[in-house]
């Protein structure tokens, strides 16, 4: 399984978008409590990021393909008026749309 997923940096007030195979450990590469790259954009925004949405795919392919779509321009304003509510909710496991991304 791979997952596309958002996640916010309260502090800095930050959004990241990405895709990975195992969620927790990319989260937690991200708060540097694995070792990490000290040049990425989470490492250089200090604060804690937490998980805010994610979805799940069968393939690498459709879940890289969905986070294109999510740095989009219309993917970008997708996840602007879904924020706030992302925020103070927990995050669950949403199904990718059927639509061709």
């Amino acid at each position: 399984m791979f997952y596309t997923y958002i996640i916010y940096n309260k502090l800095r007030n930050k959004i990241y978008t990405g895709f990975t195979a195992n969620i927790v450990k990319r989260l937690q590469r991200h708060n540097s409590i694995v070792p990490n790259k000290t040049t990425s954009f989470t490492s250089k925004n200090n604060g804690t990021w937490e998980l805010i949405y994610f979805e799940k795919f069968s393939s690498r392919t459709k879940a890289r393909k969905r986070e294109r779509w999510l740095k989009s321009g219309i993917g970008r304003e997708f996840v602007k008026e879904n924020k706030n509510r992302w925020i103070h909710a927990q995050p669950q496991l949403v199904d990718p749309p059927k639509a061709d991304f």
